[in-house]
């Protein structure tokens, strides 16, 4: 298990790590829309920046939109303004469309935006580490079959699954490189349809092409780090064969409970709810939500404060302010 750049900085700061999956609501600073930060990478940049400047982060993120990669296989998605894109349909249901269809290059359709995002970001004069954003291979594939046809053709389908992955894995390895070429420190890899997989699922059908993925990436101070907001405890172990050393979790997982099943250089991060708590409540509210997580993660300096998983853009800046002030003390 290679520690990377992350996980030492996680380990090395003196203070606690805060580290939201939050891009969109730095919109809020630059009066762009989702559209505009899912399809230009300036407009994506500037949000990002404009979080920097805020919080004075170590660490910043490309957004998270799990249907850049997928539109680049030839997926149809759904648009709006002020949402982030959505696959309709499927694009692949028989074996015989499985073995034709073709593997897309890093940079094709939006996938291009995430790289020069990258590319910009590396470039901020305070130097922050830098975090790219993909998909999860078992998520990928499911996006292309169908998400939930895809939980079943695990079952009943396994050789167009198991075509169906090798091809999103052999995509995913190039993007990972890709990344790393723009200068990315890392990467959160997003992999929530895996979730919802049984515990055998999970290995058979995600941990081990996500481990082909991370020796595939090469570099030695790049790292994954595998988000599956929908995995549970008993999910651990499966999740833990990946091999990885950095892992991002939504509300299923009990993160206390977890922080005392794995070693002390694995980080653990996550996992406030963010709907429920960064767009619904008050951001006292907020406070004292993170509070109390941090309490329960107690003197374990392997778990960073997030939200479980992205954050919504119309969540208030104010719950963010909480959320930084909480880990403070402020």
């Amino acid at each position: 298990m290679t520690t990377h750049r992350f996980n030492r900085l996680v380990l090395g700061l003196p203070r606690r790590l805060v580290l939201p999956i939050a891009t969109y609501p730095g919109l809020a600073l630059t009066g762009a829309t989702v559209r505009q930060a899912v399809n230009d990478a300036s407009a994506q940049f500037e949000a990002v920046a404009a979080l920097h400047e805020r919080y004075r982060t170590p660490v910043v993120l490309s957004a998270m939109d799990l249907s850049a990669e997928a539109e680049a296989f030839g997926c149809a998605l759904h648009l709006a303004d002020n949402e982030i894109p959505s696959v309709t349909g499927r694009l692949v249901t028989t074996l015989e469309q499985a073995r034709a269809l073709p593997v897309p290059q890093p940079g094709d359709r939006r996938t291009a935006v995430y790289l020069e995002t990258v590319r910009r970001l590396k470039q901020l004069p305070s130097r922050p580490l830098v975090l790219g954003g993909c998909i999860g291979p078992f998520s990928l594939a499911s996006r292309l079959v169908g998400v939930s046809e895809a939980l079943e053709m695990t079952l009943a389908e396994p050789e167009l699954m198991a075509v169906v992955l090798e091809k999103s894995t052999a995509f995913l390895a190039a993007y990972a490189r890709a990344f790393r070429q723009a200068g990315a420190d890392g990467l959160i890899m997003a992999e929530p349809a895996a979730g919802l997989l049984s515990p055998r699922g999970v290995a058979a059908h995600s941990s081990g092409y996500i481990r082909h993925i991370a020796a595939a990436a090469g570099g030695e101070d790049f790292g994954l780090i595998l988000h599956n907001c929908a995995a549970k405890e008993l999910h651990l172990a499966a999740i833990l064969e990946t091999g990885l050393s950095a892992f991002h979790f939504g509300a299923p997982m009990d993160l206390p409970s977890a922080l005392g099943k794995v070693p002390p250089g694995v980080v653990l991060c996550g996992n406030l709810d963010p709907a429920g708590v960064f767009c619904q409540l008050a951001p006292a509210e907020v406070r004292a939500r993170a509070a109390e997580l941090l309490s329960r993660a107690g003197a374990h300096r392997n778990y960073v404060l997030s939200s479980g998983c992205d954050v919504p853009a119309a969540a208030p800046l104010a719950n963010l302010d909480a959320l930084y002030a909480a880990a403070s003390g402020a």
